[in-house]
Formats: C-alpha cells, sequence, structure tokens
C-alpha cells in the first residue's frame, strides 16, 4: 500500500478511536453526543472520497431526521423536507453569493489571454540583479495571477509548465523551485478578491468589503515573507538559486533603438531628445520619434499625477461653515438627517451618556462664542487670516510632503540616468503584460475598498474587464467564452451546492444540541482569549491536512464563529486569521492539492517528496506570518478602520 494511503486510513482510525473514547456509552448518549458523531462521522466520509456537497446533505437530512423523530415521530418527515427547501432557498437567494461565478469568470477569461508567459518574461528580465531572480520573478507572476483569477489550480498547472522548467534549467534546486510555484500559486486565496474571503463572510455574516480591506495587507506581507526567503537562500546559498548568466539577460532591441544607441548614445530619455532635434534624428520618422518618447516619460508622468494629487489633498481648504442663514442652528433638512443617520455608526459607551442629555443642560457644559450671534452675521475670521483672500486661509504643504518630494525627484532621476534602451524594452514588456492585470486589479478591489460598488457589482465590472482583456490580446473567441461559462458554472454549482449541504448540516448540528455542547466544553476549560485563539488556529492548522478549504469553512466555521462572543473577539479579525491559516491546506500532505496540481506538469524526475520538501518552509512562514498578525492586529484591522469605522 502507498505511503499517503496508509497515512489516509491511520488518520482515519484515529478519529474513529478518539469518537469512542471521548464519547460516553452509548446507554448515555445525548442528542448532543449524535451531533459529535455526526462531526467525526462527515471527516471520515470526506476522507474516504465521498462528494462533500452531497456527504454534507446526506449526514444533515439523516440526523435532523433523528432530532424530529425524537421530538415528535408524526411530523419528523415533513419538518425534514421543509428544512431542506428552506435551507436551499436561503442559500439561492444570498446575493453576496452572486459575486462567486462573476469573480471565477473572470479568472477563467484572464487565464485564457496567455498573459503569464509575458508577464513571468518580463519580471524575470526587470529583476534579473536580485539572487534568485528566477525565483522572485516566479513568486511574482504567482501573485499577480493568482489574485486577478482565484483559481489555485490553473495557476500552479501553468506556471509549472513555464516557471519550473526555466528554474530547472538554470540550476535552480527542484524542491526551491517547487516550493516557490506551490506557494506563490496558493496567494489566490488569501488576497483579494478571493472567493474564500466571499464564502467565509457569508458563512460568518461578516461584511465581505471589510473583509477584502483586511486581507490586503496580510496578503502582500505573505507575499512579501515568500520574497525575502527566496532572496535570503539565493544570497546565503548560491548553488540553490545560481545567478542567470549573461546570455539569458540580454534584451533583444528593436531596429529603432539599435540606431538611437548606436549613433547618438545609450540612455533613452537623451537620445530620443536628442534624435528629435533637426537633421540628428538618424532618419527615424518624427511620429515614431514621438510614440517612443511618450513611452519614456510614462513614468514620469504617472509620479508627477501622483504628487500632484498628494498635494492636492494636503493643501486642501478646510470645509465652509454652513450660513446660518440658510439652516436654524442644530436643524437639518430630512434628506441630510436620513443619511447621517445611515452613515454615523453607532455611539460608543462613553459619547452615549453625552448624547442623551436634555435640553435643560446649561449651555456651560458646550460653550459656543457664535450662539448670541444675530442671524446673517458674519463670521469673525481666525486672527492673522485675510478674509478677502480665501487662499491666504489654506494650508500650507507640511515638511514631510516636500522630503517626498525631494527624495521621488532624486529618484526619478536616478531612474532616467539608468534608463537605457534596454531597460525601455523591458518597460514596454512590463506595459503589456503587467500593467493591465494590475489595473484591472486595482479597479475591481478600488471600487470594492472605497465604497463605489458592491462586491457583486465590482465583480461584474471585472468579468467585463477579463473579457475585454482577452479580446485586447485576440483571445476572446467563441470557444474561450464556452469553455469559460462551463468552467464557470461548474465551479459555481460546486460552491452553491456546499452551501447547501453545509446549511442543513449546521441545522441538524444545532438541532441535535451539538453547538450547545462545544460550547459547554470550551467554556468549562476556562481559556483566555489568547488560549481560545491558539486553540482555534491548531485545531484549523491540524484540519488542513485531511480537508480542503472549503470544506473548513463550510463545516467548522459555523461551529467556531458563535464562541467569539464569549471571548470578546473581533469576526473580521478571526476570519482574517483562519484566511492566513487556510494557505495550508493546500500545502499540506496528504491532501496537498497544489502538490499533485504541480506532480502532474513537473519533469518525471521531479518526485512528489521533492515537491513536499519544498512547501515546508512556506508553511513555516505562514505560521511566522499568523504570529505577527495576531501580535500586530493592525496588519489586518488598520485599512478597515480607516475606511468604514
Amino acid at each position: 500500500m502507498r505511503k499517503e494511503l496508509w497515512f489516509g486510513a491511520s488518520l482515519m482510525v484515529l478519529i474513529v478511536a478518539m469518537v469512542f473514547v471521548l464519547m460516553p456509552s452509548p446507554s448515555a448518549w445525548t442528542s448532543g453526543h449524535l451531533g459529535m458523531l455526526m462531526l467525526a462521522l462527515i471527516v471520515v466520509a470526506i476522507m474516504l472520497g465521498f462528494p462533500t456537497a452531497f456527504t454534507l446533505m446526506g449526514m444533515g437530512v439523516l440526523f435532523a431526521w433523528l432530532a424530529y423523530r425524537h421530538a415528535d415521530p408524526n411530523i419528523a418527515v415533513q419538518q425534514t423536507l421543509d428544512l431542506m427547501v428552506q435551507r436551499t432557498y436561503a442559500v439561492m437567494t444570498n446575493d453576496v453569493l452572486i459575486s462567486v461565478p462573476l469573480f471565477v469568470f473572470m479568472g477563467y477569461l484572464v487565464e485564457r489571454a496567455n498573459l503569464i508567459e509575458r508577464l513571468f518574461r518580463s519580471l524575470h528580465l526587470a529583476l534579473a540583479w536580485l539572487p534568485g531572480s528566477l525565483g522572485v520573478a516566479t513568486l511574482i507572476t504567482c501573485a499577480v495571477f493568482a489574485t486577478a483569477t482565484g483559481i489555485v489550480g490553473a495557476v500552479v498547472t501553468l506556471m509549472g509548465l513555464l516557471a519550473m522548467p526555466a528554474m530547472l534549467r538554470a540550476g535552480y534546486s527542484a524542491s526551491l523551485s517547487a516550493g516557490a510555484v506551490t506557494a506563490g500559486g496558493c496567494l489566490g486565496i488569501l488576497i483579494p478578491p478571493s472567493v474564500l474571503l466571499i464564502v467565509y463572510g457569508a458563512t460568518a455574516g461578516v461584511s465581505v468589503v471589510q473583509l477584502y480591506a483586511g486581507a490586503f495587507f496580510p496578503g502582500l506581507m505573505l507575499a512579501g515573507l515568500y520574497l525575502i526567503y527566496m532572496i535570503v537562500t539565493a544570497k546565503l546559498w548560491p548553488r540553490l538559486a545560481p545567478p542567470l548568466p549573461a546570455a539569458e539577460r540580454e534584451v533583444p532591441l528593436p531596429p529603432l533603438a539599435q540606431r538611437l544607441r548606436d549613433t547618438i548614445g545609450a540612455r533613452a530619455l537623451p537620445a530620443l531628445v536628442t534624435a528629435m532635434k533637426g537633421r540628428r534624428n538618424a532618419a527615424i520618422p518624427t511620429g515614431e520619434l514621438m510614440r517612443q518618447f511618450g513611452i519614456a516619460v510614462l513614468p514620469a508622468l504617472v509620479v508627477a499625477l501622483l504628487m500632484g494629487t498628494i498635494y492636492a489633498g494636503v493643501t486642501a481648504a478646510p470645509p465652509a461653515a454652513i450660513d446660518s442663514t440658510a439652516m436654524e442652528l442644530g436643524a437639518q433638512s430630512s434628506d441630510e438627517s436620513a443619511s447621517l443617520d445611515t452613515l454615523a455608526p453607532p455611539p460608543s459607551e462613553e459619547t452615549a451618556p453625552a448624547a442623551a442629555a436634555t435640553p435643560a443642560e446649561p449651555a456651560a457644559e458646550s460653550p459656543r462664542p457664535d450662539m448670541d450671534r444675530a442671524p446673517g452675521a458674519a463670521v469673525p475670521s481666525p486672527p492673522g487670516a485675510d478674509a478677502t483672500n480665501p487662499a491666504a486661509t489654506a494650508p500650507q504643504a507640511p515638511n514631510w510632503f516636500w522630503i517626498s518630494l525631494a527624495a521621488v525627484c532624486a529618484a526619478m532621476a536616478y531612474f532616467y540616468w539608468r534608463f537605457d534602451f534596454a531597460r525601455m524594452e523591458i518597460f514596454k514588456q512590463l506595459l503589456s503584460s503587467f500593467f493591465p492585470l494590475a489595473v484591472l486589479i486595482l479597479a475591481v478591489l478600488g471600487s470594492i475598498v472605497f465604497g463605489l460598488a458592491t462586491p457583486t457589482e465590482a465583480a461584474a465590472v471585472g468579468a467585463l474587464g477579463g473579457a475585454l482583456l482577452a479580446a485586447a490580446y485576440g483571445q476572446l473567441n467563441y470557444g474561450v467564452v464556452k469553455e469559460s461559462v462551463f468552467l464557470t458554472a461548474k465551479t459555481s454549482a460546486m460552491v452553491c451546492w456546499l452551501f447547501v449541504g453545509s446549511s442543513i448540516f449546521s441545522a441538524a448540528f444545532a438541532l441535535l444540541g451539538g453547538q450547545a455542547l462545544v460550547e459547554q466544553w470550551v467554556m468549562s476549560l476556562d481559556l483566555t482569549p489568547l488560549q481560545f485563539m491558539i486553540l482555534a488556529q491548531v485545531i484549523i492548522f491540524l484540519l488542513g491536512w485531511p480537508l480542503e478549504w472549503t470544506e473548513i469553512i463550510i463545516i467548522f466555521m459555523p461551529i467556531f464563529v458563535p464562541l467569539l462572543d464569549n471571548f470578546g473577539i473581533d469576526p473580521l479579525f478571526f476570519g482574517l486569521l483562519v484566511a492566513l491559516n487556510l494557505q495550508t491546506a493546500f500545502l499540506s500532505p496528504p491532501v496537498a492539492m497544489a502538490a499533485f496540481y504541480l506532480k502532474g506538469v513537473a519533469p518525471p524526475h521531479v518526485s512528489l517528496n521533492q515537491i513536499f520538501v519544498g512547501m515546508l518552509p512556506y508553511m513555516a512562514i505562514q505560521i511566522l506570518a499568523l504570529v505577527l498578525l495576531y501580535t500586530f492586529p493592525g496588519i489586518g484591522l488598520w485599512l478597515p478602520e480607516v475606511l468604514y469605522r
């Protein structure tokens, strides 16, 4: 028997043995113990290979019937059928789940736009100066592509076909190469727009918008830790990731660039400016020179636009005071009052007493010098301000802005000093591969995070953007659309049926009293919030070995989430920890799906054990990221608090 089968069989035997050891004798069983038995059976059934969704539904229906039969055998069947219909209808009318097929459709279209090869090649050339440049380019390509698609299997498979052979030809270690491909491909389940966060939000009742905002910086932190590990490993052990030979770093120049380099100079911007002067244009059409000049100055234009936007923001004048003749003091229009009531957060415990003060309180509690001013009287200007010149009251730019501007100008000067025609060709490749994906991702995430669109609306825009991107690269045809629609329907049906099965299963578990039994057991341990958090994350980490993230979220989150109130833990923060922890579900054996995806396309001499060895350091990095996120919760909570609270 294979080692994987031995491991799986041993794990199932261990689960069954724990059930018999921890459960009382059958004569002392309560309905809550039946719920715990159902939970153990569902894990064993999934490990045996039964379909997760229909196993959840089957177990849920069977044990719900047992619960109803215990209460009233005459109507048990009718109540069970009613439960099935109600739970299915509730899932199918969940607005949040509409974004799942749209994001999946966007991912399949972007995958078929054939951008990944261009992206990998351009990043490989742009980062050739770094140690382990191929591995760094692989991780960045995986992160960008996984963020755009969210489909782990597709990213790992494509990068296994593209990056894995390139790294092996360059002399990279098989384990190091496999770890970079598998770990980078799994980033899509954490970095928004992530289907995992949508599923968790729908399961735990947490805002998907806040989850997306909260997961942004933890995802970047995890990707940054991966990159640091790759660079440090290549620097300390060059035999594992040798530097690229000079031939691999060469960038072929088009005839125009070669002519300018040979006749004028190697630096792109001065050569283009000189070529546009009269007879020294090297017999190149002016229109072509202008196009190349526009590409060369594009970084400077983007930086100038960014710094100008920041300057406008920091020097914006404060909003003008409301004219007292237009509205009585303290009064509001009905529309304004309604909008304020909708947007304002509920009063905290410290502000509630002040808000509840009666009109009879003395005015000395909140002095207002302008209270006695007659309606229509002018509001006096602050000392030193010019009342006739509104610009005189505008704030000046702070010192940090001028320091930042000087640093940016110095960086741009150094950039253009090093910006030769070879780097210009690399920049063109990035313009055609990296920046379209980056614009699509930022447009989708920005519209969600800044409240311009709901996740469903942003997903629809993303699906349209994916179609336009595929069309721009000549890949949008009937076959691509047909295959993408079919795969989207297949994936969406799986997610929706998983939700239906989970809803029925959770209802049966609650009817049997399993949730109350778990809560009673946890509270009897007398844990602190830190101890409970560690216990929960360890359980989720261990569940990632035999189960996939969908099963963990759908089966076990309804058990953990009701316990959070007892320990004062924010479900949003808990969800971010879970999303970071569930990276292990794709990297931990024996059900490390990323390893099997890569093994299917890797060269024959790369063994499954080598892939597992390559993934182990990244699992350790994930644990480190968990510790950092818990120690510094602002990494995940700062952006949601700034934007929404």
